[in-house]
Protein backbone atom coordinates (compact mmCIF):
# COMPACT_ATOMS: atom_id res chain seq x y z
CA UNK A 1 0.00 0.00 0.00
CA UNK A 2 1.01 3.29 -1.23
CA UNK A 3 0.21 5.00 2.17
CA UNK A 4 2.57 2.85 4.36
CA UNK A 5 5.70 3.64 1.98
CA UNK A 6 5.57 6.90 2.55
CA UNK A 7 5.87 6.62 6.83
CA UNK A 8 9.44 4.72 6.09
CA UNK A 9 11.47 5.91 8.46
CA UNK A 10 9.51 8.24 10.30
CA UNK A 11 7.49 8.38 13.19
CA UNK A 12 3.77 7.57 13.29
CA UNK A 13 1.71 8.90 16.04
CA UNK A 14 -1.07 6.10 16.79
CA UNK A 15 -4.47 6.79 17.49
CA UNK A 16 -7.07 4.26 19.32
CA UNK A 17 -9.07 3.24 16.71
CA UNK A 18 -6.50 1.74 14.22
CA UNK A 19 -4.99 -0.64 17.27
CA UNK A 20 -8.17 -1.61 18.08
CA UNK A 21 -9.49 -2.55 14.17
CA UNK A 22 -6.22 -4.67 14.66
CA UNK A 23 -6.82 -5.79 17.61
CA UNK A 24 -10.61 -6.90 17.22
CA UNK A 25 -10.13 -8.06 13.52
CA UNK A 26 -12.54 -4.99 12.03
CA UNK A 27 -12.85 -6.67 8.73
CA UNK A 28 -13.29 -3.25 6.99
CA UNK A 29 -9.56 -2.47 8.14
CA UNK A 30 -8.25 -5.35 9.38
CA UNK A 31 -6.24 -5.70 6.04
CA UNK A 32 -4.66 -2.71 5.82
CA UNK A 33 -3.92 -2.95 9.84
CA UNK A 34 -2.31 -6.25 9.02
CA UNK A 35 0.31 -4.49 6.56
CA UNK A 36 0.57 -1.57 8.61
CA UNK A 37 1.67 -3.57 11.61
CA UNK A 38 3.65 -5.89 9.88
CA UNK A 39 5.91 -3.30 8.34
CA UNK A 40 5.93 -1.37 11.75
CA UNK A 41 7.11 -5.08 12.63
CA UNK A 42 10.06 -4.93 9.57
CA UNK A 43 11.36 -1.73 11.62
CA UNK A 44 10.08 0.58 8.56
CA UNK A 45 8.77 3.44 11.30
CA UNK A 46 8.57 4.02 14.61
CA UNK A 47 5.00 4.04 16.68
CA UNK A 48 4.17 5.87 19.55
CA UNK A 49 0.98 6.57 21.38
CA UNK A 50 -0.33 8.89 24.64
CA UNK A 51 -1.18 6.22 27.70
CA UNK A 52 -4.91 7.87 27.06
CA UNK A 53 -4.64 4.52 24.28
CA UNK A 54 -5.15 2.15 27.05
CA UNK A 55 -7.86 4.18 28.88
CA UNK A 56 -9.79 4.17 25.18
CA UNK A 57 -9.14 0.65 24.37
CA UNK A 58 -9.56 -0.62 27.54
CA UNK A 59 -13.39 0.25 28.23
CA UNK A 60 -15.13 -2.36 25.73
CA UNK A 61 -13.31 -4.75 27.37
CA UNK A 62 -14.05 -4.41 30.62
CA UNK A 63 -17.66 -3.83 29.69
CA UNK A 64 -17.62 -7.40 28.41
CA UNK A 65 -16.19 -9.10 31.31
CA UNK A 66 -13.38 -9.96 28.27
CA UNK A 67 -10.25 -10.45 30.58
CA UNK A 68 -8.04 -12.06 28.03
CA UNK A 69 -8.73 -8.89 25.15
CA UNK A 70 -8.15 -6.59 27.99
CA UNK A 71 -5.04 -8.28 28.91
CA UNK A 72 -3.80 -8.56 25.34
CA UNK A 73 -4.40 -4.63 25.27
CA UNK A 74 -1.91 -4.23 28.19
CA UNK A 75 0.41 -6.81 26.90
CA UNK A 76 0.93 -4.84 23.67
CA UNK A 77 0.80 -1.43 25.02
CA UNK A 78 2.85 -1.81 28.05
CA UNK A 79 5.35 -4.37 27.20
CA UNK A 80 6.51 -3.73 23.86
CA UNK A 81 9.50 -1.71 23.34
CA UNK A 82 9.00 -1.08 19.93
CA UNK A 83 5.83 0.66 20.78
CA UNK A 84 6.51 3.93 22.70
CA UNK A 85 3.71 4.75 24.83
CA UNK A 86 4.31 8.53 26.54
CA UNK A 87 2.90 9.32 29.43
CA UNK A 88 1.25 13.06 29.65
CA UNK A 89 3.56 15.04 30.17
CA UNK A 90 3.37 19.38 31.41
CA UNK A 91 4.65 19.45 27.63
CA UNK A 92 2.20 17.56 26.04
CA UNK A 93 -0.39 19.21 28.04
CA UNK A 94 0.48 22.56 26.96
CA UNK A 95 0.79 21.57 23.36
CA UNK A 96 -2.76 19.89 23.61
CA UNK A 97 -4.41 23.02 25.09
CA UNK A 98 -2.53 25.44 22.32
CA UNK A 99 -4.54 22.39 19.89
CA UNK A 100 -7.93 22.80 21.80
CA UNK A 101 -7.62 26.20 21.89
CA UNK A 102 -6.03 26.46 17.64
CA UNK A 103 -8.42 23.84 16.16
CA UNK A 104 -11.62 23.36 18.78
CA UNK A 105 -10.36 19.53 19.39
CA UNK A 106 -11.95 17.43 22.21
CA UNK A 107 -9.25 16.86 24.82
CA UNK A 108 -8.46 13.20 23.80
CA UNK A 109 -7.57 13.76 20.39
CA UNK A 110 -5.74 17.09 21.46
CA UNK A 111 -3.78 14.80 24.24
CA UNK A 112 -3.46 11.94 21.31
CA UNK A 113 -2.21 14.53 18.59
CA UNK A 114 0.25 16.56 21.42
CA UNK A 115 1.64 13.56 21.91
CA UNK A 116 2.59 12.43 18.53
CA UNK A 117 3.72 16.22 17.74
CA UNK A 118 6.04 16.07 21.23
CA UNK A 119 7.75 12.92 20.08
CA UNK A 120 8.57 14.05 16.88
CA UNK A 121 5.77 12.38 14.71
CA UNK A 122 5.21 13.46 10.62
CA UNK A 123 1.69 11.62 10.69
CA UNK A 124 -1.17 10.66 12.72
CA UNK A 125 -2.97 7.59 12.23
CA UNK A 126 -6.61 7.57 12.83
CA UNK A 127 -9.92 6.74 11.63
CA UNK A 128 -11.32 10.26 12.86
CA UNK A 129 -12.09 12.12 9.79
CA UNK A 130 -12.93 15.71 11.93
CA UNK A 131 -9.07 16.05 12.99
CA UNK A 132 -7.25 17.98 10.70
CA UNK A 133 -3.36 18.31 9.14
CA UNK A 134 -1.48 20.12 11.64
CA UNK A 135 1.70 22.17 9.92
CA UNK A 136 3.84 19.66 11.60
CA UNK A 137 1.55 16.58 11.70
CA UNK A 138 -0.08 15.25 8.77
CA UNK A 139 -3.05 13.10 9.87
CA UNK A 140 -3.79 9.55 7.94
CA UNK A 141 -7.68 8.79 7.78
CA UNK A 142 -7.99 4.99 7.69
CA UNK A 143 -11.27 5.66 5.75
CA UNK A 144 -9.58 7.96 3.16
CA UNK A 145 -6.84 5.40 2.82
CA UNK A 146 -9.05 2.86 1.42
CA UNK A 147 -9.81 4.37 -2.01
Amino acid sequence: MEWIAQLQGKVVGLDTAPLIYFMEKNPNYLEMMRLFFKSFDLGDFRLVTSTLTLVEVLVHPLRQKNTILAQKYREILLNQESLTVVELTPDIAEKAAQLRATYNLRSPDAIQMATAICEGASFFLTNDARLPSLPELTVLVLENLRI
